[in-house]
């Protein structure tokens, strides 16, 4: 590889123009693109500064060889990762804009920072950009909280419940229905999943555009890959190619959302019903290869396997700290727990605090204690109300879900309530698209708007946007469990045909009536 290409090769790999990258070096653009075109050698000295400041060796750079010359021997020699392979979930200093964006939600006083945040992140991956992202980290966990800030959001189990305002709720529920209630929590959550699955990711300037054109707006059936053609797959920047969708499926196709309800079976029948954050933690690294985790469970992962453990596992560069990843992995504790919404929400509460803090923890309990409410009620304002008696009243979580149930209860119309979850989040925004309380509202809103009918409430939350495959799954998950199996029809079964794929080690393909009797036998050994 001649020098011109290498060049070309460290330049668009750290996605820097020929513009930014001249300036870099103090040389002209024109020198750049001769550079790049082999019309012009760079100076020695030049040389020398690229591979310093992309951490390549003279021999790569010149010869386009990776591999050390002889001469450099190996007490002399500074071994650093090859940063441009990293995954930005896995590199800390490629996320400081939602860092700063995290800590200022969550009321940390560094508005004085902003510009240093900003600067930082625009550098190209490397040493120096991870070296400053340290200390911005460091800025971070040592910064106070601004005055006025007006929510209280502990993180630690008995400050959460000193904070909660719980409403009566019943506790007794139907041992002769409860085989068909967990059947039907499992079966809601992944048909649920499989809706929003396929268009995870799109944003609603095309979702609702693409509905519309297919025939499917307002959303009351699952995508298809026959609504495809050609002239809609190059219209749209979503790429609709590659999906997986609901006529192309030989039972449901793994998804993390569905890993992780299964994944929790497995850690009560490793562990018992009193495990530990700990046993969690193993059980994520016995279990699973690194890619089977995003945002906030990958950087928990990789800090499990660096020798972290929780809950500074959770807090360690973790700018997703509030994410959605732990409000899509309560549902089985609720499972076990009917009519029980504190033991569920503690058993929540120990697999949250593993990769998440705050509101990120408050939406796995949230979750967990209306699953385990449905068990015995189907008055949806209730099970919500339920889940919210054990969170924080004093946290941003409960503030926006109450808003969400004030703006029903106010008679909103439902177009009013998604509308105003659209104006307190940003869906164009990776942080708002994948936050807690934003999705959080729109499972609330759902199940309020959807009036207790499965597909009306599981296409509502897809078609709203945000987390579709989420929102879906955790909808369909309350109302699985709320109604039973008969209250969803064969239409959204019928795909999957009593099977769940996964990625979890020793697992593989299960059957989904297998996962609702062992389901039984965990409920029956409590």
């Amino acid at each position: 590889m001649k020098i011109g290409a290498t060049i070309y090769k460290i330049r668009t790999e750290a996605k820097l123009t020929q513009a930014q990258f001249s300036a870099l070096f103090g040389v002209s653009q024109q020198s750049v693109q001769k550079w790049e075109s082999d019309l012009a050698t760079p100076d020695l000295d030049k040389i020398i500064l690229i591979t310093k400041y992309f951490d390549v060796s003279l021999d790569a750079l010149i010869l386009g060889n990776n591999n050390r010359v002889v001469e450099e021997m190996k007490h002399t020699k500074v071994i650093k990762p090859q940063y441009q392979n990293l995954h930005d979930w896995e590199f800390y200093s490629s996320n400081l804009l939602i860092e700063y964006e995290q800590s200022m939600e969550e009321g940390l006083d560094i508005e004085h920072y902003r510009d240093v945040f900003a600067a930082v992140s625009r550098l190209p991956k490397g040493e120096i950009k991870k070296k400053l992202g340290d200390v911005l980290f460091e800025v971070v966990a040592n910064a106070p909280q601004r005055e006025g800030y007006p929510y209280i959001e502990p993180s630690e189990l008995g400050q959460i419940r000193a904070l909660r305002r719980r409403p009566a709720m019943p506790t007794v529920y139907d041992p002769d229905s409860l085989a068909q209630k967990i059947h039907g929590a499992w079966m809601g959550r992944i048909c649920g999943c499989l809706l929003g699955k396929t268009v995870e990711g799109i944003r609603t300037d095309e979702l609702i555009p693409f509905l519309k054109e297919t025939g499917n707006y307002p959303m009351h059936r699952y995508i298809y890959k026959s609504d495809l053609n050609s002239e809609i797959v190059q219209k749209y920047t979503y790429g609709f190619m590659g999906r997986e969708y609901a006529d192309a499926v030989d039972g449901m196709p793994v998804d993390d959302d569905t890993n992780y309800v299964v994944l929790a079976q497995e850690i009560i029948s490793r562990y018992g019903r009193d495990f530990t954050p700990y046993d969690v933690s193993r059980a994520w690294l016995y279990s699973q290869n690194k890619d089977a985790y995003c945002t906030a469970e990958r950087v928990a992962f990789c800090n499990f396997v660096k020798g972290y453990v929780p809950p500074e596992s959770a807090i360690y560069k973790n700018p997703y700290r509030e994410w959605i990843g732990a409000q899509i992995r309560g549902d089985y504790f609720g499972y076990i727990n009917p009519g029980d919404p504190e033991r569920a929400a503690e058993m929540a509460w120990r697999d949250a605090s593993i990769s998440h803090i705050k509101n990120g923890i408050y939406g796995e309990m949230f979750a967990a204690a209306m699953i385990a409410c449905a068990a015995v009620t189907a008055d949806v304002e209730q099970i919500i109300e339920g889940g919210l008696g054990e969170i924080p009243h004093t946290s941003r979580l409960y503030a926006d879900v109450q808003a969400v149930l004030e703006a029903y209860r106010s008679g909103a119309s439902q177009k009013a309530c998604f509308d105003l979850i659209h104006s307190r989040y940003d869906e164009y925004s990776q942080h708002g698209w994948c936050h807690t309380n934003s999705n959080a509202m729109i499972v609330a809103a759902s199940l309020l708007y959807g009036g207790g009918d499965y597909g009306k409430s599981i296409c509502m939350a897809v078609e709203t946007g945000f987390d579709t495959d989420c929102n879906g799954a955790t909808v369909g998950s309350v109302l699985g469990m709320a109604n039973g199996i008969q209250s969803i029809s064969d239409y959204w079964t019928k795909p999957i045909q009593d099977t769940l794929h996964t990625t979890i080690f020793g697992v593989g393909t299960v059957k989904i009536s297998d996962l609702v009797r062992l389901t039984m036998e965990h409920i029956a050994g409590k």
